[in-house]
């Protein structure tokens, strides 16, 4: 049985982990952690992670980046692993994650979804056959509520595209420049509206022919599945970095 504290437990994300956990029993919400008090709760609840006593095998986040210092504190306090859902972080909030896991176990990725995960490594597959021959472009869709953009999601893409190709630039703002397409360029588009889940389109554009990688999630539940697969997975792990990549191996 994993224990997991929950890190934004009263959040929609966090109804929706709670009720993914609640169907198993091979893991359980024991803490949540949230400045809103949860209804019906079942487990130990605390509006932050600064004096918390309690303790659990691994810690989920699906809150907001200005948790994190208190977060890392206490896992590193009490040598919880994490798994870090939360997007939006800046440089020097990357550099203290990675600093972590030299310590823990950290369980980093912008999306828990296992199909955006496995796009993922379609994109890295189509990008390494197409070289520069092929434009690539990145459609990111979400609801009118998201904070970020463009989106963890579309940024892990670019990020795993860039990694076998020579050379890459991201632009986001295309009607600022008025020059034509240059073959390091990877574009990455935002799209806000509505209540949109999470839709992410990947274009690779060639001489007559194109090619389109896409994924729709069409509620949270593939995320909180994702991120409940993540907590059992990382229980027990040596420190270090892990992420969707290493789940799938295991599948």
């Amino acid at each position: 049985m994993t224990e997991i504290i929950l890190s934004g437990c009263s959040g929609k994300m966090g109804a929706s982990i709670l009720a993914c956990a609640g169907g198993r029993d091979d893991c359980a919400v024991t803490v949540g952690i949230d400045l809103a008090e949860p209804k019906d709760a079942d487990f130990t609840y605390a509006r932050s992670f600064d004096g918390l006593e309690a303790k659990a095998d691994v810690i989920i986040d699906f809150s907001n980046p200005v948790v994190l210092d208190s977060m890392l504190a206490y896992a590193l306090e009490t040598g919880t692993p994490c798994v870090i859902c939360t997007t939006g972080y800046n440089e020097e909030q990357k550099a203290k994650i990675r600093e972590a896991a030299k310590k823990i176990p950290v369980f980093w990725s912008g999306n828990m979804s296992l199909g955006i995960n496995l796009i993922i490594e379609l994109a890295k597959k189509a990008a390494s056959v197409f070289g520069e021959d092929f434009d690539v472009e990145i459609v990111e869709q979400h609801h009118n509520q998201k904070l970020d953009a463009p989106s963890g999601t579309a940024l892990m893409i670019a990020d795993a595209i860039s990694s076998v190709r020579k050379e890459s630039e991201y632009v986001y703002d295309r009607h600022a420049y008025r020059k034509k397409r240059e073959k390091k360029e990877i574009g990455i588009h935002s799209v806000r509206g509505g209540n949109i889940v999470g839709e992410h389109e990947i274009i690779f554009a060639g001489t007559d022919e194109v090619l389109t990688i896409s994924h729709s999630a069409r509620s949270k539940t593939v995320f909180a599945v994702g991120a409940v697969n993540a907590a059992v997975f990382l229980k027990g792990k040596a420190p270090g970095m892990y992420d969707m990549s290493d789940l799938l191996a295991e599948k």
